[in-house]
């Protein structure tokens, strides 16, 4: 049975990331290493978005996990 995602914060995360590295967006909302996967999932029925890094920036990446934009945020938390 998949579990609802629940939101580890409701605001953006700002991270830097580095051009050709993957990287695992947690969607389930349970890790202790957001916004990425540690694996808390386990069970939940709920996986990471997998991405890789177009270049090396910072980008902002969604708290609330309700972005119609996965892993980015699109302003979503502002109506929760």
């Amino acid at each position: 049975m998949t579990q609802e995602p629940i939101a580890a914060q409701l605001s953006p995360y700002q991270v830097d990331v580095k051009k050709g590295e993957t990287y695992k967006w947690c969607r389930c909302g349970r890790s202790k290493n957001q916004p990425f996967c540690d694996e808390s999932h386990e069970g939940t029925g709920i996986t990471p978005l997998e991405f890789v890094a177009a270049a090396d920036e910072t980008i902002i990446l969604c708290g609330c996990k309700e972005t119609g934009d996965a892993p980015y945020c699109d302003g979503t938390h502002n109506i929760l």
